[in-house]
């Protein structure tokens, strides 16, 4: 009968344990969406991580460069098999830069891209991709759907890149901000097999 009080409390020890082990595997989300550095939810894929979520994620990455913080929204398409560039994207048209709204770009400071003085604000992000060279866009209408309400009146920058290749595939748009020398940066966007990089500064 002594040791009664043992096993009981041996039981429920085991129980207890059972128990959070249960807890632990409900919270492991096997999707492929995870935390970037900054914190921010973005699905992130790489070489030979499969990516099964269909839609086009929402996502933010911000970044804080000495006094300047940029801060980019938008929703994240994946490749899913598609072709890309002159296909789901076409050449030569005004596209969103992402999926759904517009993506948006924020500064909380003046900032100078390609020697163009941009003051602060938040402002929509557009492109127009070309097989050799991209123009990219900022508009002041930042809040509106796809390209339905683009106004070209409404540009406050326009910009020429050339576009890289990269030797993987990035399933997911991802958009990065990179700190450089001296205080300067880049935005970057990586999807499929490009990346397009703009400074600023």
């Amino acid at each position: 009968m002594k040791s009664l009080p043992i096993v009981i409390v041996t039981m429920l020890l085991i129980s207890c344990a059972n128990e959070k082990q249960k807890e632990t595997k409900e919270v492991v989300d096997p999707s492929p969406v995870v935390a970037d550095t900054v914190g921010q939810i973005i699905a992130i894929t790489g070489p030979g991580q499969l990516d099964t979520v269909k839609k086009s994620i929402k996502a933010i990455v911000t970044k804080k460069i000495n006094d300047l913080t940029i801060t980019i929204s938008y929703h994240s398409p994946g490749v899913r098999n598609r072709v890309i560039w002159g296909g789901l994207v076409p050449f030569d048209q005004v596209w969103v830069a992402g999926a759904h709204m517009a993506t948006s770009i924020e500064f909380n400071k003046r900032i100078t891209i390609n020697g163009k003085k941009i003051p602060a604000g938040k402002y929509a992000f557009f492109a127009i991709p070309s097989q050799k060279e991209w123009t990219l866009i900022l508009n002041k209408n930042w809040q509106q759907h796809l390209t339905d309400k683009y106004d070209i009146r409404e540009d406050v920058m326009r910009v020429m890149v050339k576009p890289d290749t990269i030797n993987y595939l990035q399933e997911r748009l991802r958009y990065d901000i990179i700190e450089q020398k001296e205080g300067l940066g880049a935005i970057e966007l990586r999807w499929e097999k490009l990346l397009i990089s703009v400074p600023v500064g």
